[in-house]
């Protein structure tokens, strides 16, 4: 296997944009589709803007859920690969997801996670060519849990502002 990759992430750069969602849509779908993107930017509050996707975490609880074995993980990049042929789209993996990432493709019927585009993500790219660099490319981390970034929106969301504003601001806003 060759060195398995991440993406890293810094929520307080995002500016909720969205090339990235297109990107991904553009990559994956041929076209224009954020609701069919791998990737996707909540905005719970204003300023707040939240790329979500895959962590990518060391036990896969996802691909552990699946009862129809149709998520593996890549040899060459480490990422989560669903077999759209085999996923019935019952929602375990939604449901395993610690940070309910996966979620279903808005016209056919499997679920959608970040494949890390087998190893050049696009959204990487269009984040550092409009200058925000909230998500670059590293090597999988080893020394921590990907599960620190495999959360909800909301939670992630939550500390961003803390963050962002403090306990106090956060009472206010």
């Amino acid at each position: 296997m060759s060195q398995a990759i991440w993406i890293a992430r810094d929520y307080a750069k995002c500016s909720g944009c969205r090339r990235c969602e297109i990107a991904c849509s553009v990559k994956h779908e041929g076209r224009i589709w954020p609701e069919a993107s791998r990737i996707r930017v909540f905005m719970l509050a204003p300023g707040a803007e939240i790329p979500h996707f895959c962590a990518q975490c060391h036990d896969h609880p996802c691909l552990e859920s699946c009862p129809v074995q149709a998520i593996s993980v890549s040899k060459d990049t480490g990422a989560l690969l669903v077999d759209k042929e085999k996923c019935t789209d019952c929602g375990s993996c939604i449901e395993a997801c610690p940070g309910r990432v996966p979620h279903l493709h808005p016209a056919e019927n499997y679920a959608l996670i970040c494949d890390l585009c087998r190893g050049d993500p696009q959204c990487v790219k269009v984040c550092g060519e409009g200058g925000w660099d909230a998500l670059w490319v590293a090597p999988a981390p080893e020394s921590y849990s990907y599960r620190l970034y495999a959360k909800k929106p909301d939670e992630l969301t939550k500390e961003l502002l803390i963050n962002l504003l403090g306990e106090k601001g956060l009472e206010v806003a």
